[in-house]
């Protein structure tokens, strides 16, 4: 008997110790979101970035990340790790930590509902309201394999953030067009965007945006802008309908579709944009093709 008593206490003090000191959250939330997980790992990376104090996101994947939110004087942890259902469903669940104030938490949360648990479901109300109406301003849809276009263009490179790509596009959309408008050069198609690297640990993105022409012997010499052809190669398509912003959408949709049907892609996509925002009107007739580059059998 006093060995069972004894067993016992030492399972419950364990228990007690691994609650209080060991257990990697204070508390969790748990929901489901109508998007892959990819879309949500950008739209947590957009909603960060109203907060007052902005940390960046830590990524690990995009489907396990963990975000730090300031909240008055405490500093909450935010551990996300997403389970994709099906093409437009993902389970969420949302492991949160509050740095300074852990083990008070634990101690309160079984005995009562504590400031700490409502203000952690109201974030994360907030956050899929956030989602819900992101959602609203795209669409895609994938088209399976397709073939990449072949075409001389004049590039110019870039590096930005993803969510500063079209920004760094628009910057470059006069220069570009106006140098090969004023040299004559003859445009062989909409402009497009070549990506280099797409480094998602750092948030950084390289690319070339560019313009298809047609070959000629007056090329302008600059500095800014170079020469290069894309030659035609197998791809997974997808068409993207929205702002040119969130275009990336696209990309971990496309990834998703590749990893389901076991088809090894090069993660550098190329994009061709066939609407001009300076136009303005409705961002869901704006359309991309996007396409992700299948790797040689011998790569």
């Amino acid at each position: 008997m006093k060995k069972i008593i004894s067993i016992t206490l030492a399972l419950a003090v364990g228990a007690v110790l691994w609650y209080l000191f060991l257990k990697p959250q204070d508390y969790q939330v748990n929901f489901e979101a109508k998007a892959i997980p990819g879309t949500i790992f950008e739209t947590v990376k957009a909603w960060n970035q109203g907060f007052d104090s902005v940390m960046p996101v830590e990524y690990i994947s995009p489907s396990h990340f963990k975000q730090t939110i300031v909240v008055n004087d405490s500093v909450h942890m935010y551990e996300w790790e997403i389970n994709r259902v099906h093409d437009s469903l993902s389970e969420v669940q949302v492991n949160i930590k509050d740095a300074d104030n852990s083990i008070d938490n634990r101690l309160a949360v079984p005995f009562s509902d504590t400031d700490f648990e409502k203000g952690s479901r109201k974030l994360l109300l907030d956050f899929n309201s956030f989602l819900n109406e992101h959602l609203e301003g795209f669409n895609y849809s994938i088209e399976g394999e397709a073939e990449i276009f072949s075409s001389f263009c004049a590039c110019v490179k870039l590096k930005t953030t993803p969510e500063n790509k079209a920004k760094g596009m628009m910057a470059n959309y006069s220069f570009l067009d106006g140098i090969l408008a004023q040299n004559e050069v003859q445009l062989n198609g909409p402009p497009f965007v070549e990506v280099l690297d797409w480094d998602l640990e750092n948030n950084s993105l390289s690319y070339n945006f560019c313009n298809p022409i047609i070959r000629s012997e007056k090329l302008p010499n600059h500095p800014d802008i170079k020469y290069k052809r894309i030659f035609s190669k197998n791809a997974i398509k997808a068409v993207y309908h929205g702002n040119y912003i969130t275009s990336d959408r696209a990309w971990y949709a496309i990834l998703d579709y590749a990893k389901k049907n076991n088809i090894a892609l090069e993660k550098k996509p190329i994009e061709i944009f066939y609407n001009n925002p300076n136009m303005g009107g409705n961002e869901l007739e704006w359309t991309t093709e996007v396409f992700m580059p299948i790797k040689e059998s011998d790569e």
